[in-house]
């Protein structure tokens, strides 16, 4: 899928939290790298994609005041929400350094090394301060009896080149890891 076509797509960024205070305040709990998403005026959605509108925002306090909600009995109804953006919001919203990449754009993405097809990527964990990619094996190396799934850390030496528009990544001692796993 490329990028135009799944800008469109939900994607999860914060889930809402209990009430605070007695104006309708809720506490904020992000799960994105980029908080500068939660700026009063914005537009998410839940699952449903009914639209939801920030009014105030104190990120300092994580927390967050919908348009139209008042009271903590009316914010009551929205605990344990489930916040959602767009792809193609999430890229007019955040900026990328060089070299960085959106993890959703890495999904779906092979893993090649010396002109061999090593996988596709289904995952990314973040262990520790380190970005892995999961990597599912290439068809042709499971029936060489190489694991089904391996993890290659996303950073040099290790990944070399990123093409996203191309669905490409290129890879630098991923099969010695890939072999050893």
């Amino acid at each position: 899928m490329s990028k135009r076509q799944n800008n469109d797509r939900l994607l999860y960024i914060a889930k809402l939290g209990r009430t605070v205070g007695l104006h309708g305040e809720m506490k904020l709990h992000p799960f994105t790298d980029f908080p500068e998403q939660f700026v009063p005026g914005e537009i998410f959605y839940t699952k449903a994609r009914i639209p939801l509108v920030f009014e105030n925002v104190n990120m300092e306090r994580e927390l967050v005041k919908l348009q139209g909600i008042d009271t903590p009995e009316e914010a009551k109804r929205f605990t344990n929400v489930m916040l959602y953006t767009t792809y193609g919001r999430t890229r007019e919203m955040c900026h990328l350094e060089e070299g960085e990449h959106f993890w959703f754009d890495l999904i779906g993405c092979t893993v090649t090394e010396a002109g061999v097809t090593l996988g596709k990527v289904i995952e990314i964990e973040r262990i520790g301060a380190v970005d892995y990619l999961q990597i599912k094996t290439d068809d042709a190396l499971v029936k060489r009896r190489l694991p089904k799934q391996f993890l290659l850390p996303k950073q040099l030496p290790f990944v070399e080149h990123v093409d996203t528009d191309a669905g490409l990544i290129i890879a630098h001692g991923a099969m010695a890891i890939l072999e050893e796993s």
